[in-house]
C-alpha cells in the first residue's frame, strides 16, 4: 500500500508542473485537461477546459498527484509539508535554493543534530518543504 499526496493548485497547476520539472527534475508522466473528460461539466462549472483535470509528478521514487482543482479559493497548503532526502548536502542545497525561488524559508538551511543539511522552505505555490540529508 502506498499514500500518495494530491495537490490542488488552485488554478495554477500547469505553472506548479513547470516549477518542479526545473527545479527537481521532476517529470510529468500523466497529464488529463477538464477538456479531455467525457462527462460534460456540470451546471454553472466555468472551470476553463484547458486547465488540468489530473496530473502524475514523478519526483525520484515518490509520484505525487496534482490539479488546477475545482473550487476557487481552496488552494492553500496547512498542516503537512513534503520531505525529499536526496544523496549528498550539495545536492540539497540546489534542491532547497530552488525550491525557495519565490518562495519563504521557513528555517535557513544547514547542519542541525539530526541531519548534516536540513532546512523548511514554503515554495512560491505556498507547498511546504523539508530538505534533509539524515546523519
Amino acid at each position: 500500500m502506498q499514500v500518495q499526496p494530491y495537490l490542488f493548485f488552485d488554478g495554477c497547476c500547469e505553472e506548479a508542473l513547470a516549477f518542479y520539472s526545473q527545479a527537481l527534475g521532476a517529470q510529468v508522466t500523466a497529464l488529463m485537461r477538464y477538456r479531455d473528460s467525457p462527462e460534460p461539466p456540470p451546471p454553472g462549472d466555468a472551470m476553463d477546459g484547458a486547465k488540468i483535470m489530473h496530473a502524475n509528478l514523478q519526483i525520484g521514487e515518490t509520484q505525487i498527484m496534482a490539479s488546477d482543482g475545482q473550487r476557487p479559493g481552496e488552494g492553500v497548503f496547512k498542516g503537512f509539508s513534503l520531505s525529499i532526502a536526496p544523496a549528498s548536502d550539495a545536492e540539497a542545497r540546489r534542491l532547497f535554493d530552488a525550491l525557495a525561488d519565490g518562495g519563504q524559508v521557513q528555517m535557513p538551511f544547514g547542519p542541525t543534530f539530526f541531519a548534516t543539511a536540513f532546512g523548511m522552505v514554503a515554495d512560491r505555490f505556498g507547498v511546504g518543504w523539508m530538505v534533509i540529508v539524515p546523519r
